[in-house]
């Protein structure tokens, strides 16, 4: 028997071709779950639905009233929510000192703000008070809510914020059924940082911070996610170090990042 059969699951974030969220929903239908993916972009949620026969609905994680509407379509299209993911994010990275009001306020809506609506939606779904028969909520979190690296300030602290929200859930609501944890990737070879794998040597400048000798991918987040959603999880309100040892050590300095992009351009 598949780990998740019959388990009825959101992935909100998957809208960008092979990012996490789409990685995650394949891994859940491949154990069984019947899955609805989520996000803002419809054409791309479209054609992710027709081609792996999931559902799909828009949701802009920043609008209560979509949010809301997410939790109610899902009861429409799966009869109820088991799983629910948040898998949205924004990598900014950008000095401190040049960081807009307009920009923490686009970063908080989006990873503070936003997963605090879609977790209030998602436990009235599950929660047995309410019907439901409680469930896994889990959010996609970072190494660098616990450890630093520079640039990076108001997505470390909303990321560390939520995950403070996700200990309150699982305190209040384990009666209701409701496991609520979160994962910590570090470096992770997704979309959002294609990008930055192009620089030459900026990758490679983290290998030594990882014990196990590699940066991560959106399976090995995958593999951890159908974890936390199964039955075999007695675990709530934890952070699950997702990142190969990364949090045992460091990420690199700016300094460092520079060097090795330097050397791999024959600069250094």
């Amino acid at each position: 028997m598949q780990r998740l059969e019959g388990r009825k699951a959101i992935v909100l974030g998957a809208s960008s071709e092979g990012n996490m969220g789409q990685v995650i929903a394949q891994r859940l239908m491949a154990e069984g779950a019947q899955v609805l993916v989520a996000g803002r972009k419809e054409a791309v949620l479209q054609d992710f639905a027709q081609t792996t026969g999931c559902h799909w609905a828009p949701c802009d994680i920043t609008d209560e009233g979509s949010v809301n509407a997410l939790a109610d379509t899902a009861v429409a299209k799966m009869g109820g929510v088991d799983i629910a993911i948040n898998a949205t994010g924004w990598g900014l990275l950008k000095p401190f000192l040049e960081v807009t009001r307009a920009e923490l306020d686009a970063m908080t809506a989006l990873q503070l703000v936003g997963p605090h609506q879609f977790f209030q939606a998602m436990v009235r779904t599950m929660a047995k008070s309410h019907g439901g028969n409680g469930g896994a909520l889990i959010t996609i979190s970072s190494a660098t809510a616990t450890i630093m690296l520079n640039d990076h300030a108001i997505y470390m602290g909303t990321k560390a914020g939520t995950d403070h929200i996700v200990r309150c859930i699982a305190h209040e609501f384990g009666h209701e059924g409701i496991r609520a944890n979160s994962i910590s990737p570090g470096l992770t070879d997704t979309p959002m940082n294609a990008d930055a794998k192009q620089v030459p040597g900026l990758f490679e400048s983290f290998r030594n911070s990882y014990p196990l000798g590699r940066w991560g991918t959106s399976e090995d987040v995958a593999a951890a996610v159908v974890f936390l959603a199964s039955d075999e999880c007695f675990m709530t309100g934890e952070n699950l170090q997702v990142n190969g040892g990364l949090t045992l050590r460091r990420n690199p300095m700016r300094e460092e990042i520079n060097a090795a992009v330097a050397k791999a351009m024959g600069e250094g």
